[in-house]
């Protein structure tokens, strides 16, 4: 197989990594508390996490929860609605970044979040865990430059594009079987961890599960059921709590 192509699939496995680690630990568990992990699965997430994204934790937390306070109006830090599709498709790590700088925020959206002595040592140095996780391409590829340059860029730039499309398409095109602008895309929901069944998941934030239907397949979740196999992972619940907003299902589809 060609180098480069091996460094493209390398970029790909790593940004879905990078995806269900986001979808997994960064929301469902530390921003809706839909499930808690054992301490030593949350420190390896918390390291793989810092390597493939360098994200702080509680800075994504923030801008979550302040998404889900001004859900589509005026406050919400990436909807198309307020924003624009494209400036939130292409330019969403600009808007987080906006909201995610500012203090103020990340104190009021994740003060049960606070800086721990990993944080200070190592975690909020986003670029060092990202320039660690270049040096592991780099040996993984034995210092062939230009296949960690492919292999880095498949990676950043299929993150973040995914990362966009929820916030997006997930706002903009697909079904929505509850009230609100969130939509479903299974074909979404396939490359984003399960994340594209967004009207499921403003329906019932606090569900760990975003497929509530016989058709809707969420990736996530099979991650989710082997930790708790394992005895890594608790479930705040089984069952779908809907918010009462959302008890009332919707039947329409976004254009």
């Amino acid at each position: 197989m060609p180098g480069p192509l091996i460094a493209v699939l390398v970029g790909l496995a790593t940004c879905q990594l990078g995806l269900y680690l986001t979808t997994v630990v960064l929301h469902r568990a530390m921003s809706h508390k839909a499930l808690t992990l054992g301490r030593r699965p949350l420190f390896a997430a918390r390291a793989l996490i810092w390597l493939t994204t360098g994200i702080k934790p509680r800075e994504w937390v923030a801008v979550h929860r302040k998404h889900h306070a001004f859900t589509d109006v005026e406050g919400d830090p990436h909807s198309p609605v307020v924003s624009g599709f494209f400036t939130v498709q292409l330019a969403n790590v600009i808007l987080y970044k906006r909201v995610a700088d500012d203090p103020e925020t990340v104190r009021r959206y994740a003060r049960d979040l606070p800086p721990d002595r990993w944080d200070r040592v190592l975690f909020d140095r986003g670029w060092l865990g990202l320039g660690l996780g270049v040096g592991i391409f780099f040996l993984v590829f034995w210092g062939n430059w230009h296949l960690v340059v492919i292999a880095s860029a498949v990676h950043v730039g299929t993150y973040l594009l995914a990362s966009s499309a929820i916030n997006a398409i997930g706002h903009r095109f697909g079904r929505r079987p509850f009230p609100g602008l969130a939509t479903n895309n299974q074909w979404l929901a396939w490359l984003v961890a399960g994340e594209g069944l967004h009207s499921n998941h403003h329906a019932a934030p606090t569900s760990a599960r975003l497929s509530f239907a016989a058709r809707e397949i969420d990736p996530g979740w099979w991650v989710i059921a082997a930790l708790r196999r394992l005895g890594w992972a608790q479930v705040r619940h089984d069952e779908v709590h809907l918010k009462a907003a959302a008890a009332v299902p919707a039947t329409s589809s976004a254009p």
